[in-house]
This record gives structure tokens, sequence and C-alpha cells, in this order.
């Protein structure tokens, strides 16, 4: 469980707040479209990918601010080429130009608590009133697969509803929840930032991070 992460500025000014699997279509694009043979034509199921946070302005987009960051994990064996592709690449995610810029080498750091900010699993009654409860089983179901000790729960969001949250792939609307996991040991905390919880990681879900990191929430 050798990985690394990768976070590079950015250079634009907004994107819209739903950008996961856009971003994740974007870097497939420039995949497909490089002449260096020395790179993938897709992202490996080893490869995570989170959302880039920004400031909302309530019609369906973010403005980037100068904390606003694009973050790849990926095993420490391919940081050298996710760094040269990814270095001064232009994404244009559903018409939104962003440069990739500045990128640094970081490596994860154990906490006792960690946050992702949407969650997915394939659940079958989306609106049904016990789909919480079927969610967090997930959870934990998920934890005890990778043989992780930590308690995981649904935060609520600023107005004390649960945080629900949504993805948007291909005109189907993915719903899913905000997650915070409890009383992780270092190993345990390390093993979930890379393996991640549920579904659609290469669009940003399952992203685990510290909760004491400072980072705009949208």
């Amino acid at each position: 469980m050798n990985f690394v992460e990768i976070r590079f500025g950015l250079v634009g000014t907004t994107l819209p707040a739903d950008h996961g699997y856009a971003l994740y279509s974007a870097i497939k694009k420039r995949l497909q479209e490089a002449k260096d043979e020395s790179f993938p034509k897709d992202l490996s199921p080893d490869v995570r990918l989170c959302t880039v946070p920004g400031i909302p302005n309530q019609t369906g987009m973010i403005y980037l601010s100068r904390v606003s960051r694009f973050r790849l994990r990926c095993p420490s064996e391919q940081m050298q080429i996710w760094y040269r592709f990814l270095q001064n690449q232009v994404l244009d995610i559903r018409g939104h130009l962003v440069r990739l810029v500045q990128p640094q080498i970081t490596l994860p750091e154990a906490s006792e608590v960690l946050a992702s900010r949407l969650v997915t699993f394939k659940l079958e009654a989306i609106d049904h009133v016990d789909v919480p409860r079927y969610f967090l089983e997930s959870c934990q179901k998920g934890l005890e697969r990778l043989e992780i000790k930590g308690k995981a729960f649904i935060p609520s969001d600023s107005d004390g509803d649960l945080a629900r949250r949504t993805l948007q792939v291909k005109g189907k609307k993915i719903v899913g929840y905000s997650v915070v996991v409890e009383g992780l040991s270092q190993e345990d905390s390390l093993k979930l930032q890379w393996h991640g919880l549920g579904g659609r990681q290469h669009f940003g879900c399952g992203w685990f991070y510290p909760i004491q990191e400072k980072v705009n929430v949208r």
C-alpha cells in the first residue's frame, strides 16, 4: 500500500459544481489523444481522483479560489507517469477550461477521523425512508471487507439535515451521502485513504481525507 498524492494548482475561474464525471471524462480524452506511448489510454482501477473544492454560487457552479486543488492518488511507482502527463494539461470540463499547474507530491497523513464528501453504493430503494440506514450498513460492511475497525456515520449539512449528495453520470442522478469514519488506527486510516468506500471512485466518490484539512466545502 505504497501510494502518493499529487496535488495540482488550477488556472481557471469556474467549474460545474457537479463535475466528478466530467473531470474523469476530460482526463480520459486527453489520455486517448496523447501521442506518447508511455501514457496509458485510460485510468486504471488503482488511480483515484478527487473533485475540486470551490466557492458555490447557488447556480450550479463553483468559483475556484487560491486554495482550490485537483488531487490524484496513485501507486508510488506510477507517480512519474501522472506527474508528467498532467503537468500543464488543459482540461475542458463541460466548457470550463482549467490548466493544471505547480504539481506537488505529498504522502498520506494518518488521522483517527476521516471524512468523504460523497460515498455511493448501489441501493435498491433510492427514495425509501430507510435508505440512510441501508447506506450506513453498506459502509460498515465495506469497512469490514477491508478489515478496518472504525465507526461510520452521516454528518449533518449546514441546514441540520443529513448531508445527502448527488452525482450526475450520463444524465443519471446518483444519490449518496457524506461520510465520516471515527476511531481509526494509523494503519487503518491509511488503508481507508487508499481503498476508499463504495463505487465511482474515478468520479471523486469515496475519497477520504483527514477531517482537520482546511478545504472549501461545496
